[in-house]
């Protein structure tokens, strides 16, 4: 599975958009689907190895797997998408695929 560059640019927008200062760091979630708990583990030390906090879950209801990978950063363009490559790559080894990002922003911080 490619990474939709135009989704990236596009998601990364509506944080802005929300209120977040995309030139200040932001927590930011990437996720890692993978096939089963054994290859979210593998995936989890790989990220953890990069940098990224990691934990695996399985979601009860549609009992697939994820690598939640958890890292801070100025979330540039370019940034996010060398790390949903990265990721991508790292997905690909256990036959997963980097499934998107979230975060909470920055625009309540405080600052």
């Amino acid at each position: 599975m490619a990474i939709d560059h135009a989704a990236t640019k596009e998601a990364l927008e509506r944080i802005r958009e929300d209120g977040s200062d995309l030139e200040r760091p932001l927590s930011m979630d990437f996720f890692v689907a993978v096939p089963d708990e054994r290859s979210g583990l593998a995936v989890a030390a790989r990220v953890e190895a990069m940098g990224f906090e990691a934990s695996v879950e399985e979601d009860p209801e549609t009992r697939t797997w994820t690598c939640y990978c958890t890292m801070t950063l100025v979330p540039t363009l370019e940034a996010v998408l060398e790390i949903e490559a990265r990721l991508q790559a790292v997905g690909e080894q256990v036959g997963g695929y980097a499934d998107g990002f979230g975060t909470y922003g920055n625009a309540y911080d405080g600052d």
